[in-house]
């Protein structure tokens, strides 16, 4: 039988992030992802995850695409709900005044790379939420204050404190984390309602997307090889994800 394009897509899509992540999803997880009872907790996480994402790219814009000084021109993070496109430079800081100073701020994160990708990432992050809301919504599923796993703050705890090196630890954690949910949404998509399992698939794209530019972004501010420090975290990374949990969350690891 002869694959659909479709299939072949995901599976091009789907064969480097199972080549970079050093462990499959354990099929203990999935067996308790697919239990009806955890479908609730499953989207809440979930919805709290596409939330942090654009939080955590916010904050990086504010961190390192602007002087400290400069912080207070960017919007908070419901300006970009509005964005239809990607902002040009002077869209991505509000309507300010471009003058002196700050017109010099304006050109330079009008090159900065960062900056356009970590925009683009939000705006998706921010759609995905709202996605899930309404689908939360639909189903009657409150959402409900729910505790985060220990998984991000597990990898983030090895983030050195020095720079540029925090930010290159930083963005490997964040492809490790876009490259793990879509990991998970492919594997769990199958065991879904058909409803969910179109959705999870949809997300497949932009997920497979946002691993790679946090990489790239890795590379380009590092300036120098960091192939230690991937394998690394991959290496932390699949420790969490293989390790018993006694809290299941969407990036849990296996079910204590």
């Amino acid at each position: 039988m002869t694959a659909s394009p479709l299939t072949t897509e995901f599976d091009t899509l789907l064969a480097p992030i199972h080549d970079f992540l050093h462990c499959a999803t354990p099929d203990a997880w999935i067996a308790e992802a697919r239990k009806p009872e955890r479908l609730a907790v499953l989207l809440v996480d979930h919805a709290n995850c596409e939330m942090k994402a654009a939080m955590s790219a916010h904050s990086l814009v504010r961190r390192y695409c602007l002087p400290r000084d400069k912080r207070k021109l960017l919007p908070s993070l419901d300006f970009y709900k509005s964005l239809d496109a990607l902002p040009e430079k002077g869209e991505v800081l509000g309507k300010q005044t471009l003058l002196g100073d700050n017109r010099r701020v304006f050109d330079e994160l009008a090159k900065n790379d960062l900056l356009v990708k970590m925009v683009r990432l939000i705006q998706e992050e921010l759609h995905h939420f709202e996605q899930v809301l309404e689908i939360m919504q639909a189903r009657n599923v409150a959402y409900d204050p729910l505790s985060a796993s220990r998984y991000a703050r597990g990898l983030l705890a090895h983030v050195r404190t020095h720079e540029p090196a925090a930010m290159v630890d930083r963005l490997i954690i964040g492809a490790y984390i876009e490259a793990r949910s879509c990991e998970r949404f492919a594997r769990l998509a199958p065991f879904l309602d058909e409803e969910l399992s179109r959705f999870y698939v949809s997300l497949l794209r932009s997920e497979a997307r946002h691993y790679q530019d946090y990489l790239t972004l890795a590379r380009d501010y590092a300036g120098a090889s960091i192939d230690d420090r991937v394998a690394f975290f991959g290496e932390r990374e699949a420790a969490l994800i293989q390790a018993p949990d006694g809290l299941f969350r969407f990036h849990s690891g296996v079910p204590a």
